[in-house]
């Protein structure tokens, strides 16, 4: 019986390290603790990233300080160059994959240069960003993309982008060029072999109501990608179920402790949750097996004690018959199958039955 495929965690460390890169060393030590796959960070330059007036989402004004600016709040969150290569050691001294979401093109460019990841995770709020998109596609990386607020249109505006990054396309980007490498057979191959679609729900905490996990199932089948889930509601009850719906990816936000002040802690896992969520993703990705109905070895040797045989309920003399007074059905299962009690029903003993006799064939 084969097993399932890995699913691979990735624990979301985010901005949770609230810019101490002490702190962010603690959780890579939680993440590698709880045996996920890869702990990610988020990689920007605040002031490529955002202008300065721009407004906090909601989320972010009911965390944070309401009266400070979301520049201001970013800012204290960034972690620099040398930051990120500390943490990418730790990462590999522990034993766990470094990952970070780009949110410019020169944190890409650093990601892919300087710390040359093997992958690239795309955040919702980039999957419109073409500039982003294309110039990850075009470095080769597989791409992890989350499509939280995406219609599928959207999707599919963004694989395309992503299609003619991948295909080295030499004309100009424009949309007509990324429909057509979307459409073409060697785009669709380069996607599935490089792009995996998050389903997301861009809300901290997600409401369990707008979660709406058959939309993996849908994108799946609209694009014949790999899909998988990243995670925003409370609790570990979601992540388990995206993964029995087939998620090949799961990504979920930890932190050490949800009462530290920023705006992403109170919607996240703690450390004994995080390690609760690895086990029962482990738990049930092998649980998941092969789609085959079959015997599994571990209950063949439960079958006779479990099921039941024909069983004389009465003495019987040789040539008398089997009627419904005299034969009925009890366990063990060694004898025959109840399933032919209507066939002996009317058929005259060979032999001399007692009490309680199991029929033999």
């Amino acid at each position: 019986m084969s097993s399932s495929p890995h699913v691979y965690i990735i624990a979301e460390a985010g901005v949770n390290h609230n810019g101490s890169v002490e702190l962010a060393k603690k959780l890579i030590d939680v993440a590698a603790n709880a045996g996920v796959d890869a702990v990610k960070f988020q990689t920007f330059r605040t002031e490529k990233m955002l202008l300065h007036e721009a407004p906090k989402a909601a989320y972010q004004s009911r965390t944070t300080d309401a009266a400070e600016s979301q520049f201001d709040m970013i800012r204290k969150l960034e972690l620099n160059e040398t930051d990120h290569r500390t943490l990418y050691k730790h990462c590999r001294d522990r034993g766990i994959q470094f990952l970070s979401t780009p949110f410019d093109l020169d944190s890409l460019e650093f990601l892919l240069g300087e710390l040359n990841l093997p992958r690239i995770k795309l955040s919702s709020g980039d999957i419109s960003n073409a500039l982003l998109l294309l110039r990850a596609a075009q470095s080769e990386r597989p791409v992890i993309l989350s499509t939280g607020m995406c219609t599928l249109a959207e999707i599919e505006m963004a694989l395309g982008i992503l299609a003619f990054g991948y295909l080295k396309n030499q004309e100009k980007p424009y949309c007509q060029a990324f429909q057509e490498a979307f459409s073409s057979p060697d785009g669709h191959k380069i996607l599935k072999e490089k792009v995996v679609l998050l389903h997301c729900t861009t809300e901290y905490p997600a409401p369990f109501k707008d979660v709406h996990l058959r939309a993996m199932r849908t994108m799946e089948i609209a694009f014949n990608l790999p899909v998988g889930y990243s995670d925003h509601t409370t609790g570990i009850a979601v992540t388990i179920a995206a993964v029995a719906l087939g998620a090949s990816v799961i990504e979920k936000h930890f932190t050490l402790d949800r009462q530290l002040p920023g705006p992403d802690h109170g919607a996240s896992l703690e450390p004994q949750e995080l390690e609760a969520m690895v086990s029962a993703v482990r738990q049930v990705e092998i649980s998941l097996g092969t789609s085959l109905k079959t015997i599994a070895p571990s209950e063949l040797k439960n079958r006779a004690a479990a099921r039941k045989s024909l069983v004389v309920s009465s003495n019987i003399r040789k040539g008398d018959i089997f009627t419904e007074n005299n034969l009925t059905v009890k366990r063990p299962g060694t004898g025959v199958s109840p399933i032919y009690y209507w066939d002996w029903i009317g058929k005259k003993a060979e032999k001399d039955y007692l009490q309680d006799e199991i029929l033999k064939s």
